[in-house]
C-alpha cells in the first residue's frame, strides 16, 4: 500500500518539478548529492553551507523540501529545522545525516522533521523520501525517524508494578533518555513546558534519583529505550 501510494504520488509529480535545497557544510557532498539527483523529479533551487544560510536561501526560494545536514558551522542543521518550521510551516525538511545517532533522531522528531535519511541510502531512497515529504506521506521505513519516533510515542499498555509512573511520565522519560530538553519534549507531545517540568519532577521522585541523567540510566537499565 505504501509503494502504491509513493508510486501515485511520483507520477502526480512527474510534470512538476520538486524544488529542494540543499544545506552540508561540505561542498563536495552538495556537488555529490546535486549530481545523485539529477535525472530525477527534483530540482534543485539553492544551497547553504550552514544553518543560518539554509535559512536565508529557504525564505528567498521557498522550496518543498529542505535537505539538512546535521553538524553546520553557526546554526546547526536541528537549529535550522526548528527555524523553518516556525516561520515556514508548509516546507518539508528531510535530515540527511552521517550519524545513526537515536538523540538526533529524537530531536528531529520534536522539532518537525518529516524524516531522517542516513548518507548510506542509496540515490532510490533518498528520492523516494523527498518526493513522500512533498507529497506529506509518511516517512519510509528506511528512514531512522520512524522507528525512534515509534519508541518514543509508544505506551505502555498496562500498569506495570515494578514501573511506579504514569503512562505519560514513561513518555516523557523516554524522552529525557534521549537528551531531549523539557522544550523539546513539550513540541514533541504537544504539552505546555510547564507540564513537563511537572512530569520531570513526579519521575525524580518517584524513581527517587536527584537529576535527569540517573533517570536516564534507570530508563536505559529497564528497557524503557
Amino acid at each position: 500500500m505504501q509503494n502504491e501510494m509513493r508510486r501515485r504520488a511520483a507520477e502526480g509529480y512527474a510534470n512538476m518539478a520538486i524544488k529542494v535545497v540543499i544545506a552540508d557544510d561540505h561542498e563536495v557532498v552538495r556537488r555529490g548529492l546535486v549530481s545523485l539527483l539529477s535525472g530525477s523529479e527534483v530540482k534543485i533551487v539553492g544551497e547553504a553551507s550552514s544553518g543560518d544560510e539554509a535559512v536565508k536561501i529557504t525564505k528567498k526560494t521557498k522550496p518543498d523540501v529542505v535537505l539538512l545536514d546535521i553538524r553546520m558551522q553557526g546554526k546547526d542543521g536541528l537549529a535550522a529545522l526548528e527555524k523553518i518550521r516556525s516561520d515556514m510551516p508548509g516546507v518539508r525538511c528531510v535530515m540527511l545525516s552521517t550519524f545513526d545517532n537515536p538523540t538526533y533522531v529524537a530531536r528531529a522528531v520534536a522539532a518537525g522533521a518529516h524524516d531522517y535519511m542516513l548518507k548510506g541510502c542509496t540515490r532510490s531512497e533518498l528520492i523516494n523520501s523527498i518526493t513522500g515529504a512533498a507529497a506529506g506521506q509518511l516517512p519510509l521505513r528506511a528512514g531512522e525517524l520512524r522507528r525512534v519516533a515509534t519508541t518514543m510515542a509508544n505506551r505502555v499498555a498496562t500498569a506495570d508494578p515494578d514501573i511506579p509512573l504514569t503512562q505519560r511520565e514513561t513518555q516523557v522519560l523516554r524522552h529525557m533518555a534521549l537528551g531531549l530538553s523539557n522544550k523539546e519534549i513539550a513540541q514533541s507531545l504537544t504539552i505546555s513546558v510547564e507540564t513537563v517540568k511537572e512530569h520531570v519532577q513526579n519521575i525524580l521522585r518517584k524513581l527517587a534519583v536527584s537529576d535527569r541523567t540517573q533517570a536516564a540510566v534507570w530508563a536505559v537499565r529497564r528497557g524503557l529505550v
